[in-house]
């Protein structure tokens, strides 16, 4: 493990710089929060301000590309060799694709997303403002989001099983279109962009949802500190996506299985327990009628400025940062699948799990809401963490402990999945080289895996608000997003033009 031949193949640069930049932005959030706070904010506002269309652009040119390839002939490729077969049996890949990609917070927003949306004047002005904040869920979660992984997976998926390129890196999805300058300081810029932003995405991911799950297990096990509790369930998930990173694809593939049955019997419990199943019907297809019926004017048009750089430009961007990792590992679990199975299985599986969770969570909120059970606008309004409004929320329930426990073990597997496959993916990139049969050391995962939890430490300890941890995704997803682009620019150049 410590031998010479192994510590050559390391690609140092890509390990020491984004460790070092983790550390010191770190130490500045601990020393001076109210400092980078400003200055988050500030860099936030000039992108908002000034790029907006730049966000909404890429959104629409990765729908629109998904929608070419799975139409055209090309999505009659395979990953693989004509006779493979797919790696993994269709309802697991469906699920793997589910956990990969969707953390904990997925739970968190669909229950408090509405919420979220209640001040926004373009909410206020609709004639049902809890029913079209719920289509706005469901455009913001929905396919142009989708697109980002689904895209990008496709790219990667081509590159691993078709053209099988020896480095498993980001900046190898566009040699097709720079070449040999792939393998000097451009390949360089390209990974070290992917891995700051992987390390981005953590950050928000955890110190978004983090104080939901801290305070559910405060309210079932009588905690007092929620700070101290959040550091100890960072250091649990910590352990336990460790110790499936190091076993390796069987016990991720397991754990993701274990993480969809514990998120699924959430979703049915709260249905059935909640009483509001007529209500999440009826709801959800207005929701979804709304949906279909605006999709283009919502993706192509900015209907308000303010509720579009708040909210649409930090959801394309909180996508846009994990694009380093999770379509990697979907493309990497795709071997023996086209590129048409891929992009419309990889549609299904997503938007089934994520639509799934927001139909049911946000509609048992909105019940609530309207039958006056809980004012949860009203509490946040006044001071109350989306945290503790949820676990209010839940109390509403008449057997609200058995929620809550099937709430913190829906959590605790989702961040464990998600994290176990970006660690796989961020433990590739840290190699020269990496032939699609290799596997990262056991060493070099477990180093990831620590250093993931750093900046969200960080973050949590100096109580970052919620517009700056959103602040911390826009700023990563521009550089990212440049790069996306021209991974997909690559593609079609490698696909189109030089396989003819």
């Amino acid at each position: 493990m410590f031998s010479k031949k192994n510590l050559a193949k390391i690609d140092w640069p890509l390990v020491i710089i984004p460790v070092l930049a983790v550390f010191c932005l770190s130490f500045i959030l601990i020393k001076l929060p109210t400092a980078s706070q400003n200055l988050l904010q500030s860099w936030r506002s000039f992108l908002c301000e000034k790029l907006t269309p730049y966000y909404l652009i890429i959104g629409l040119l990765f729908l629109l590309s998904t929608l070419f390839f799975g139409f055209s002939k090309y999505g009659e490729i395979k990953f693989g060799e004509q006779d493979s077969k797919p790696e993994y049996p269709t309802l697991k890949w469906g699920m793997m694709i589910f956990t990969s990609t969707m953390s904990a917070d997925i739970i968190f927003y669909s229950l408090c997303e509405s919420m979220m949306y209640a001040n926004e004047p373009l909410i206020k002005s609709k004639p049902n403002k809890l029913e079209w904040s719920l289509t706005y869920s469901l455009f913001h979660w929905g396919p142009i989001a989708w697109s980002f992984y689904i895209m990008l997976a496709v790219a990667f998926g081509y590159m691993i099983y078709v053209t099988k390129n020896k480095k498993q890196k980001f900046s190898e999805a566009c040699r097709p279109l720079f070449g040999k300058s792939i393998d000097g300081w451009l390949g360089k810029v390209i990974d070290l962009i992917a891995i700051f932003s992987l390390i981005a995405a953590t950050a928000t991911t955890f110190s978004m949802s983090m104080p939901l799950l801290s305070t559910a297990v405060k309210t079932v096990l009588g905690f007092a500190n929620v700070k101290t509790l959040s550091l100890i369930l960072i250091l649990l998930v910590v352990s336990i996506y460790l110790i499936a990173s190091i076993i390796g694809m069987k016990a991720i593939s397991r754990l993701s299985i274990i993480a969809f049955t514990f998120l699924g019997l959430l979703l049915t419990f709260i249905l059935f327990d909640s009483g509001s199943l007529g209500f999440t019907v009826t709801s959800s297809v207005k929701a979804l009628g709304n949906l279909i019926a605006n999709f283009i004017p919502m993706s192509a048009t900015v209907e308000d400025k303010r509720f579009t750089q708040n909210w649409t430009v930090y959801y394309w961007a909180y996508w846009m940062v994990w694009c380093v990792a999770t379509p990697f590992f979907i493309g990497s679990i795709s071997k023996g699948r086209t590129i048409r199975n891929l992009i419309f299985g990889g549609y299904f599986w997503g938007l089934l799990g994520t639509y799934l969770s927001f139909f049911i969570l946000s509609n048992f909120g909105i019940s609530r809401q309207i039958h006056g059970l809980i004012n949860a606008v009203s509490l946040v309004n006044h001071g109350d963490s989306y945290a503790k409004v949820i676990v209010l929320l839940m109390k509403t329930l008449p057997h609200y402990q058995v929620g809550l426990i099937l709430l913190i073990l829906a959590m605790i597997g989702l961040y464990s999945t998600v994290f176990d496959s970006i660690t796989m993916v961020i433990s590739k990139y840290s190699y020269k080289s990496l032939l699609v049969s290799e596997e990262p050391s056991k060493l070099m995962r477990g180093f990831w895996a620590v250093v993931f939890v750093l900046l969200p430490l960080a973050l949590i300890l100096t109580d970052t608000s919620f517009v700056n941890i959103q602040s911390v995704a826009i700023i990563a997803a521009f550089p990212t997003g440049i790069v996306m682009v021209l991974i997909v620019v690559s593609f079609y150049r490698k696909i189109i033009v030089l396989r003819r």
